[in-house]
């Protein structure tokens, strides 16, 4: 036996390396977040440095572990945008916070695959009982249960899906699309291009997706256009099938009025999904729950707690009203995936796309534990105080037009120039130069077709010496317009 492991092991890395770099692993990880503010927020390497620093052939044999570990630290690292970066203002946060990466290191050394209740007892029943704390913590009726999913691009298809296969009575899987009335669904000019996705995938089609311009301080969905859209669709001989909403969206943060958007909805028998994928996170604070107002009515909810909660990255939970809706347009049960023999069990991939499922709930359940619900508050409640203290400074800075203000931890805003007429111009070269320092970064929307600037905090162990950086870098590129 002794003699087949020494043969085995050559470079091989078996179980007790995995101690000895497991160690090293960790230092470095430790020592990376630490250091992380020494890192420029963005990736500075020009495109194919890294493709073309590695061989292009495979390795024939086996190679030493510690020259692999080196080269991911001189190869892999430059090459990476450090989304952990306390000044990341960039797109919407995507966190890992310690005790998340902790639990996801036990989940991925078990090497579970959670699709079924016996296939590991313990990853279904933790995830019910993560949905019902989320669902307390987020202020919820008790009815809505949920399931993990990976992304909100998911959870969102199996929404539009579920929209297709109600308003069909669960005939579209069976005999398709062909020969029928147009399905239509509704949502804001605002929504996220995962919605678009959603209307590819799912075979309704993008000019099936009816979308109804905003209005107000939130950009909310006008209801009485979407009131008219329906019932000219109606009289069009289309078939409504489903709104989808927004709280938090991810241009600008704006919020439909989902109170009186799931009031049609129910008068008009659609099904009406929530995409609260970056804001609803801030939901465990009560103060911030007049943003979707009336929540309690929709059919189907989507977050992030990869986002703006912590939980390291894939994770997004799918509240659901009634499971049996989405179970029904999603379940399929050939005999080798039966559990015989015991009942009042739950199978989550009945109500996913991926049938194979990752023991996602380990790391909200060591990351609510470890953080407690008030730790978690107070994160996002800096975040928001800090971001109004920055745009209420930015507001009185020359050359910078605040165009939407802060929604949560969201606004924008653009550099302007007296007697200049390319504005778009000059704010995508001030961004560029910006991002190009490194020492935050940024990134662009449009509103109202006009080219803007976001800024977002979410960073998980950002102070508020970040944002103080952030203020000044943007006030000397307002300063510089002026010479």
């Amino acid at each position: 036996v002794l003699k087949i492991h020494l043969i085995r092991k050559g470079n091989f890395m078996d179980w007790d390396d995995y101690i000895e770099f497991g160690k090293k692993a960790l230092h470095w990880g430790s020592n990376y977040r630490k250091s992380i503010r020494n890192y420029p927020v963005r990736s500075q390497l020009e495109p194919g440095h890294v493709y073309n620093s590695i061989p292009d052939l495979p390795p024939e044999n086996p190679e030493k572990l510690d020259d692999i570990f080196e080269d991911f630290k001189t190869k892999i690292i430059p090459g990476i945008t450090h989304w952990q970066h306390p000044r990341f203002f960039a797109y919407f946060p995507s966190n890992a916070a310690p005790a998340s990466v902790f639990a996801e290191m036990l989940a991925n050394t078990m090497g579970s695959q959670c699709m079924l209740w016996q296939t590991s007892p313990a990853a279904t029943e933790l995830e019910e009982k993560i949905i019902d704390w989320l669902r307390i913590g987020m202020g919820l009726p008790s009815g809505f249960k949920g399931v993990i999913q990976d992304t909100a691009s998911s959870a969102t298809l199996t929404a539009v899906l579920t929209m297709r296969e109600k308003s069909l009575d669960w005939t579209g899987n069976k005999t398709g699309l062909s020969g029928r009335s147009k399905l239509r669904i509704y949502a804001s000019e605002e929504v996220h291009s995962s919605i678009d996705r959603a209307i590819w995938f799912s075979g309704i089609g993008e000019d099936n997706l009816v979308r109804i311009p905003v209005h107000g301080d939130l950009r909310s969905m006008d209801p009485e256009l979407l009131k008219k859209a329906i019932q000219k669709d109606k009289q069009d001989g289309h078939m409504p099938a489903g709104i989808i909403a927004a709280t938090g969206g991810t241009s600008s943060g704006s919020c439909d009025n989902i109170s009186v958007i799931a009031d049609i909805a129910a008068k008009e028998n659609l099904y009406l999904h929530v995409d609260a994928a970056w804001a609803g996170s801030a939901m465990i604070c009560s103060e911030y729950r007049y943003l979707w107002q009336g929540i309690e009515k929709a059919d189907s909810i989507v977050f992030n707690p990869h986002k703006w909660l912590g939980a390291q990255f894939d994770c997004s939970v799918q509240f659901l009203k009634d499971p049996s809706i989405q179970k029904n347009t999603l379940s399929i049960s050939p005999e080798y995936l039966k559990t015989k023999g015991v009942d009042g069990i739950t199978n989550l991939s009945d109500y996913t796309i991926q049938l194979g499922r990752r023991f996602r709930s380990l790391k909200l359940w060591f990351l609510i534990r470890s953080e407690g619900m008030s730790g978690l508050k107070k994160v996002i409640r800096n975040h928001v105080k800090w971001t109004e203290n920055l745009h209420d400074r930015m507001k009185n800075l020359s050359n910078v037009e605040i165009i939407t203000p802060p929604i949560l931890s969201l606004f924008t805003f653009r550099f302007i120039k007296n007697g200049s007429s390319n504005i778009d111009e000059i704010n995508e070269k001030i961004l560029a130069e910006i991002n190009n320092e490194g020492k935050i970064y940024l990134t662009p929307t449009k509103v109202k077709n006009n080219y803007v600037i976001r800024f977002t905090a979410g960073t998980f162990e950002m102070e508020e010496a970040d944002i103080e950086v952030a203020y000044n870098c943007i006030r000397e590129k307002s300063e510089s317009l002026n010479k």
